[in-house]
């Protein structure tokens, strides 16, 4: 989920992704800057020297929530600070540190209690977390100051499994890692991607090396995350804790454990640096890695006080001296975007041909989290869901810069590359609606929800919605009729609700209700509301495809059951806006 960098550390420009936020950056830390000048002046007025040898005065806190990789080193900084009294408006500072994962803190950020967090900087191990709090509309303001150090990440092996894979001389791609831990029936064990910036972010680079390497490879991404699945931890540190015992000497008799691990480069320096029996060995991957990259952060910037704004910016400078730089090294992190010596690529488990120093993968966009997040969502949890396609006469128009392609021929191809994403287990049906398509009904179910392994006539649910959606096409003549449609689709999909199962239904439509004897709108937003039950939530998710669909209606139909909806001019877009809904309907 690297981002940013303050004036002493540039990163690549290939860290960045983030254009719009880095010129935010800039701006507040050119206003910090001068605020910190400012205090400064006013200490020196009045003979106080904001670099004095001792601090036996009246203290100036300041506390920081860190992610507990980078805490540690933050803590020796903050004591040398206290200890060759720092000082800030003429007080000492007295930076408080304390070790919180990032996902606790954006959740807490983003929770009832935000604008009282207890702390005025924030230094989780990725930017992901500072856009999921901001994209929240709740969390307090915040405020970037830069990137404090990166890592990339890297799979990390133990010998034996770094053995089977090759190394150092063979080198992979994120999909080429994956592939080969599968083909080597190598455990590859990986932090959850909800709770975890790791996680998220190698599923990120894995879904798009598979879209990159294969035609269609959706469903080599669907598989990648199905293998992650089966081998997930907590948390970073309990993905370490994972390792095999026997590997290190530590219990020969148990060879359970994961032997190869999704980690970054600072968790492998950590690791191989810490007295264990055995060294990690990391492979780069060649198309790209993911970094951490640690952005300073103020919480709520728009209450703090002049003077502890100030003493944010104190520390944060300070984390930009040599010294400061020297320890974050010694502690396995990169600084200013700069590969580590070679010595340092050693101890964390680098060796050439490996491509520890190459440039990082530029970072995912914020739509490219939700559709991973909703991979991963129906990855994780069995899902029912119900499609329904419009199938009126308009679906037939060309779509512009697709070679004469319809609507529909595009909505075909998409929601084939959908249907790829989802497992033996999950439940998929299908319905199409145009105006009068079934005698008086404008609806028609031509597969009924069913686990997509189940057989019957010698052929799969797989095989009967490939079919099913290969097979749809525009009704020549047909109107729209998308009232009655949601409706039915809707109450049969709380009826045969799918305990234990995340339950939605996809709306496809490129129009408006066109059946002027269908229920009104506020009639059906009144049904709807009256057939949800909070205890079996049953989200509608609207995608309104085209410049014709009727938005409007489209998300006062999705509000009325917990869902969202979506506009997409290109039907290429509906199979990431479905993950991206999945995401969001699922957290909810």
């Amino acid at each position: 989920m690297g981002r940013h960098s303050l004036p002493h550390a540039s990163a690549p420009d290939g860290a960045g992704g983030r254009s719009a936020a880095r010129r935010r950056t800039v701006a507040i830390f050119a206003a910090l800057v001068l605020a910190m000048a400012a205090g400064t002046a006013v200490a020196l007025s009045n003979g106080l020297s904001p670099f004095g040898d001792s601090c036996d005065g009246e203290d100036m806190p300041l506390r920081v929530a860190a992610s507990p990789d980078i805490a540690p080193a933050l803590r020796t900084i903050a004591e040398r600070a206290r200890e060759t009294g720092i000082r800030t408006d003429g007080r000492c500072l007295d930076v408080r540190v304390t070790a919180r994962p990032a996902h606790e803190v954006a959740d807490e950020l983003t929770g009832p209690r935000g604008a009282s967090a207890g702390y005025e900087v924030w230094l989780p191990d990725s930017g992901l977390w500072v856009d999921q709090v901001r994209a929240s509309g709740t969390a307090p303001a915040l405020g970037e100051g830069g990137e404090v150090a990166s890592s990339p990440l890297a799979l990390a092996a133990v010998p034996s499994a770094a053995e089977k894979l090759g190394w150092p001389g063979r080198t992979y791609t994120w999909a080429g890692l994956a592939e080969a831990a599968q083909r080597t029936e190598l455990p590859l064990g990986v932090a959850d991607p909800d709770r975890s910036a790791v996680g998220l972010l190698a599923l990120a680079r894995l879904g798009t090396s598979a879209e990159k390497e294969r035609p269609g490879g959706g469903t080599l991404a669907a598989g990648m995350a199905r293998l992650l699945a089966g081998h997930t931890e907590d948390g970073d540190e309990q993905v370490l804790a994972s390792l095999p015992r026997a590997e290190f000497g530590a219990d020969k008799g148990d060879p359970s454990g994961n032997p190869a691990l999704i980690v970054s480069e600072q968790a492998a320096h950590r690791h191989n640096t810490g007295g264990f029996a055995g060294d990690l060995r990391l492979f780069y991957p060649e198309d790209g890695s993911a970094f951490l990259d640690y952005p300073y952060t103020l919480v709520g910037e728009d209450t703090l006080t002049a003077r502890q704004t100030r003493a944010a910016t104190r520390f944060m400078t300070l984390l930009g001296t040599g010294d400061s730089l020297a320890l974050l090294r010694e502690h396995g992190f990169r600084t200013g975007g700069v590969p580590p010596k070679p010595a340092a690529a050693r101890a964390a488990g680098a060796r050439v041909p490996q491509p520890y120093d190459a440039a990082p993968a530029k970072a995912p966009t914020t739509e490219e989290v939700q559709a991973t997040l909703g991979l991963w969502a129906i990855t994780v949890k069995s899902a029912r869901l119900t499609a329904v396609v419009d199938a009126s006469d308009s679906m037939s128009a060309p779509v512009p810069g697709k070679g004469g392609r319809s609507r529909m021929d595009v909505t075909r191809g998409s929601l084939l590359q959908a249907l790829s994403t989802f497992k033996a287990e999950d439940e998929i049906g299908l319905w199409d609606f145009a105006r009068r398509l079934d005698g008086p009904r404008d609806y028609r179910r031509l597969v009924p929800a069913q686990r997509l392994d189940e057989r019957s006539d010698g052929r799969t649910q797989r095989d009967r919605i490939t079919a099913a959606v290969e097979d749809l096409e525009p009704v020549s003549d047909g109107a729209t009729g998308l009232y009655d449609t949601v409706l039915a689709t809707y109450r049969e999909a709380a009826e045969s609700y799918g305990l234990g199962r995340f339950n939605v239904v996809v709306l496809l439509t490129d129009g408006s209700n066109q059946d002027p004897g269908s229920i009104s709108r506020d009639a059906l937003v009144k049904k709807l509301r009256k057939l949800g039950d909070p205890l079996r939530p049953l989200p509608l998710i609207a995608i309104a495809v085209g410049p014709d669909a009727d938005k409007r209606s489209c998300e006062e139909i999705a509000a009325a059951t917990g869902g969202s909806a979506f506009r997409v001019e290109d039907p290429e877009q509906i199979h990431q806006v479905m993950l991206r809904s999945i995401m969001a309907a699922s957290r909810r």
